[in-house]
């Protein structure tokens, strides 16, 4: 209705107005988009820490190898940034490397600690 009423020129130098905001707009959501899946992955190598500090925890209680329960129980894009340090009173601290999605700067590490009794 708007469009009947405006002059034609008016029309014409309206017409690539949509397209333009998209491209204006993209990067900001592509932006977003980063920062939320490389949330997601700080979060998932967090979880997965604190699993292989349970499963390492667990091994060294019962006399087993700590670091190979915990490899077992890290995908392995995870496995190669391990770093495991077991205490002499059953507390084990695993902590990971989380990788980064491209272009963006390295978040650093996730870390868990677990403890069992031993159960020698």
């Amino acid at each position: 209705m708007l469009a009947e009423r405006l002059p034609p020129r008016l029309i014409r130098v309206e017409s690539g107005q949509a397209a333009v905001e998209l491209v204006a707009v993209l990067p900001v959501v592509v932006a977003l988009l980063a920062g939320l899946w490389q949330a997601a992955l700080v979060g998932h190598a967090s979880w997965s820490a604190a699993a292989a500090a349970r499963a390492a925890a667990r091994a060294q209680a019962l006399g087993g190898d700590a670091g190979r329960a915990a490899r077992a129980h890290l995908p392995s894009r995870l496995e190669r940034g391990l770093r495991l340090v077991e205490a002499g009173d059953g507390r084990v601290t695993v902590s990971v490397r989380v990788p980064s999605v491209a272009g963006l700067p390295h978040p650093g590490r996730a870390a868990a600690t677990a403890a069992f009794a031993p159960q020698r």
